[in-house]
């Protein structure tokens, strides 16, 4: 995991920048990729970011098209511009210059029913059949997964406590009879092998008192998907994508399915209807009844 970063870490218009990150719980991944996007900006201008003009900024976009940059990393650079203008500088006139992109989404991968459980099967390690379980089983993403703690099980409520999910929010994913049980097997394995320490990591990783690494997780399912002989690239957040489908597929009511995931936006869950094809195929199309209607006429008729 990053190491925090710490309000200390510099002094005047970074440590600004820093501590007004910091109290709005922003991630230390987050907290450096926006300290090296405003670096960035400043040797562009060859001077200090808090003298940029709105023609400075349209000239910053200008070359970082002219660079070949890709629309999201364009986006994420106004995102960190925005909040530094608006937040540190007080100077949302000139956030308001930076323009995002808007490019298509790219259709996530998606497992069948039946390849989430060979993948599952041919994860013969206890603790990684459970840590992918959670991910497909609630829906959490790869990193959530690692920050998972035993005490964020509530197995009185059936939930999982996710505490510092994407953008620092704080919500409740959803606990199965079975994946409780898989947990619980889990727990005790863990025990035996004295690596589950009190108020510890859920999944610990070498080093008992640090959480297993989102890159051990990721080989994991990656070994798994080629020893269960899936061809299609798969990631932990496969896992994630199949969830949201499959209970989509099912029926399960959109807005829900927002709530389980933690989107912030709507918007990026409707994605999910895109690669739902159950859902498609359990459609029927008006033309079937328009056909249908036309028989029963000329059968009427005749």
């Amino acid at each position: 995991m990053n190491k925090p970063i710490s309000p200390s870490a510099g002094s005047g218009l970074r440590q600004r920048f820093i501590e007004d990150m910091t109290t709005r719980r922003f991630t230390a991944k987050t907290c450096h990729g926006y300290i090296r996007i405003v670096a960035g900006f400043a040797a562009f201008l060859g001077r200090s970011p808090d003298t940029a003009t709105a023609e400075d900024l349209r000239r910053f976009q200008v070359h970082q098209s002219e660079l070949g940059m890709n629309a999201p990393t364009m986006n994420s650079t106004v995102a960190a511009l925005r909040f530094f203008f608006t937040q540190t500088l007080d100077r949302p006139d000139l956030s308001r210059k930076l323009i995002r992109l808007r490019y298509p989404r790219k259709l996530p991968s998606v497992m069948s029913p039946e390849e989430v459980a060979r993948l599952l099967t041919a994860t013969k390690c206890l603790k990684h059949r459970a840590a992918l379980s959670v991910a497909y089983g609630a829906g959490l993403r790869v990193a959530e997964v690692a920050s998972l703690k035993v005490g964020d099980i509530d197995s009185a409520r059936m939930l999982i406590r996710v505490e510092r999910g994407k953008g620092g929010r704080y919500r409740h994913a959803m606990l199965s009879p079975e994946l409780l049980t898989l947990l619980r097997a889990w727990w005790q394995e863990g025990r035996r092998q004295g690596v589950m320490l009190p108020g510890g990591w859920l999944f610990p990783g070498q080093d008992p008192s640090k959480p297993i690494s989102t890159r051990q997780l990721s080989r994991v399912v990656e070994e798994a998907a080629q020893t269960a002989g899936i061809t299609k690239h798969v990631s932990p957040h496969t896992l994630r994508h199949s969830f949201a489908t499959h209970l989509l597929e099912a029926g399960v009511d959109i807005r829900v399915i927002q709530v389980l995931l933690g989107h912030a936006k709507l918007d990026n869950t409707a994605l999910y209807t895109r690669v739902a094809t159950r859902t498609v195929h359990s459609v029927t199309s008006p033309l079937d009844k328009i056909v249908a209607m036309i028989g029963a006429e000329a059968s009427a008729g005749g």
